[in-house]
């Protein structure tokens, strides 16, 4: 009996804690460190200089980290593929360690940076996996310079501004803004002026990009749209408009993560960009 009362109380102190503990949905688990790099440095471009790193051997694998963020968010992917690809990483222009010019920020001008690191790095196609701003960063690219790209699979992206839900009323949204201040501290050639930078970003989202279904049927890149069922960030429809009208693309939904996925359950995420990059056929 003594016994049977002990594995009770182990099981009930069990249960209340996994009822207790918060959907992994809701939680923003620590940003990564990225392993150590083949090769890293500052690459003049466009007239800034951009932060990259590269690592493992193979095809090449370009990841775009997510407005505000840097790339040390794909540490986790980026120990997943450095064995099988060579994987590419670059903080976007006023993000992470990189610098910007005076430009208003716009994704025309950021999918350039790529395009030019790309020809800095001797680079002439390779697949890309870009999270939110990536991402869109990403369609970008398939819209405009679809040689450069071999497939692309674009989580959390949108083709409108009017695809964006209302961030400030998430919590998980609002503690990755925080976070991201204190990143930009830390990392920024100009680690006080976190403000403007957000002023501007935001300005950005506001604004861009304006994807219509006769755009989006153009894009002959071997594409995913991809999105979490708890996007904080973008509204489903959003997803389905662009999977629909982008020619062959495929839809995933993956569940019970959110616009933080890869940091949430890089497990599936992981397993999925490595599937895509497997089986999806390339250009």
């Amino acid at each position: 009996m003594r016994r049977f009362a002990l594995l009770s109380i182990a099981f009930l102190l069990a249960f209340g804690t996994t009822a207790r503990a918060e959907p992994q949905w809701l939680t923003l688990p620590p940003t990564p460190t990225l392993p150590k790099a083949v090769e890293s440095g500052y690459a003049p471009v466009n007239g800034i200089k951009i932060w990259y790193a590269t690592f493992g051997q193979g095809a090449p694998v370009i990841l775009l980290h997510g407005g505000l963020a840097n790339s040390n968010y794909w540490g986790l992917l980026v120990r997943a593929l450095a064995p099988h690809d060579r994987v590419i990483v670059m903080d976007s222009r006023g993000h992470g360690r990189s610098s910007r010019d005076a430009r208003p920020y716009g994704y025309d001008l950021m999918a350039s940076d790529v395009l030019a690191l790309m020809d800095y790095l001797k680079i002439d196609k390779a697949a890309l996996v870009g999270w939110s701003d990536g991402g869109i960063i990403g369609l970008d690219i398939a819209l405009h310079h679809p040689e450069r790209l071999t497939k692309l699979f674009a989580f959390a992206a949108n083709s409108d501004p009017s695809a964006v839900k209302d961030v400030g009323k998430s919590p998980v949204f609002s503690a990755f803004i925080a976070r991201a201040r204190n990143e930009y501290e830390q990392l920024s050639p100009t680690p006080k002026e976190y403000d403007a930078f957000l002023k501007q970003i935001e300005k950005m989202w506001d604004s861009e990009p304006h994807w219509t279904a006769d755009d989006l049927h153009t894009i002959k890149v071997p594409t995913w749209i991809v999105d979490a069922d708890h996007d904080e960030a973008i509204k489903r429809e959003n997803t389905l408009f662009m999977a629909d009208n982008i020619p062959g693309s495929g839809l995933l939904i993956q569940p019970q993560v959110s616009h933080f996925s890869f940091l949430q359950d890089p497990a599936q995420f992981n397993g999925d960009v490595q599937h895509f990059l497997a089986h999806v056929q390339g250009q």
